[in-house]
């Protein structure tokens, strides 16, 4: 079922160990099918390099495994409770990156100090703590994310959002660059930080004019 969401998702799992998102076995990536709604997330506790697509697992919103022989991501609830409440949502990434991860445990949110902010819908928001596994850190994200594409939870790490795989990937992948930008610029003094005038100047021209037009 799903190959091509199947595949997708196995590309976007593996480049989280290649942006150095992730260590051993945590992190995971899913997507969501708009035809059928069923999503496809990255196996529990199996390691980057035994991932295959075809051990991706296959789950309905409400967490029964329709296909795969595997245990999906101890995160899965926390993902579906996103896909429930935002229908225009079709990924889904959480990560332990080391800079954004480091402004989680100090209970900071991520300052918009690059343009790139515009890829991520200006700084990123942070959430109370709550235990991985479950329920509570979706309903989390849910209601502190807004506009933007990313959240950090509170000595925990970071979760983003997309309109698939692989542009939630892509999210996850700026908001640590941008993390260690700020986390840098903060070691020799005070960042300066975008308005949200310039924000939403940023935010268009990704929107409007950056990349390829078909």
């Amino acid at each position: 079922m799903l190959q091509a969401l199947r595949e997708e998702v196995y590309k976007c799992n593996m480049l989280l160990p290649e942006n150095d998102l992730v260590k051993m076995t945590s992190g995971n990536v899913s997507g969501r099918d708009p035809q059928t709604n069923l999503v496809v997330i990255k196996p529990s506790g199996v390691a980057y390099e035994k991932l295959s697509p075809e051990n991706m697992v296959i789950v309905d919103l409400d967490g029964n495994v329709v296909e795969g022989d595997l245990t999906p991501s101890i995160d899965t609830e926390t993902h579906l409770v996103v896909y429930r409440a935002r229908p225009d949502v079709f990924g889904m990434v959480h990560t332990h990156s080391t800079y954004a991860t480091s402004f989680a445990v100090l209970g900071q949110p991520i300052p918009p100090v690059t343009t790139t902010c515009g890829l991520i819908g200006g700084g990123v928001p942070l959430g109370r703590f709550a235990c991985f596994g479950g329920e509570t850190i979706g309903h989390e994200v849910v209601n502190v994310i807004g506009d933007s594409y990313a959240v950090i939870m509170q000595s925990h790490g970071v979760f983003t959002i997309g309109h698939s795989a692989s542009h939630a990937t892509r999210v996850a992948v700026e908001v640590e660059e941008m993390a260690k930008i700020a986390h840098l610029a903060m070691l020799r003094g005070k960042p300066i930080i975008l308005t949200p005038e310039q924000i939403r100047e940023v935010s268009s021209g990704y929107v409007n004019d950056y990349g390829q037009k078909k």
